[in-house]
């Protein structure tokens, strides 16, 4: 099962307002709406973790920090994003990582995360 993460993105919304909207009048049913969000959720999480290469770099001060259900949750503040040439500073940000493998394919020491 792929996570549901992006699901909050303007993506994911504009998708589940539009099939919530085929559901109203009654073009498609919930179950085929349910099945295109689950094929979303897969194709999204592929496709960052395949074809993003783009890397950030970022340092911040660390407010709090949790790991549950196997998901890294960070709150930092005063967080620099720097990129090449670019800086972006901000008060405060939130971290979702999850690992982005599937049990199967993983070793030990092949993490990969999604960062949300």
């Amino acid at each position: 099962m792929a996570y549901q993460l992006y699901r909050n993105t303007t993506l994911g919304n504009s998708l589940q307002e539009s099939l919530d909207e085929l559901i109203q009048t009654q073009q498609i049913t919930p179950q085929l709406a349910l099945q295109v969000l689950l094929q979303f959720d897969k194709a999204i999480n592929t496709a960052l973790a395949n074809r993003v290469r783009n890397r950030v770099n970022f340092r911040g001060s660390l407010n709090t920090y949790r790991f549950c259900d196997n998901v890294w949750t960070f709150v930092l503040n005063d967080v620099e994003f720097r990129e090449v040439t670019d800086l972006v500073k901000v008060d405060k940000v939130k971290i979702v990582a999850c690992d982005g493998k599937s049990e199967s394919t993983q070793n030990k020491n092949d993490k990969w995360w999604v960062i949300k």
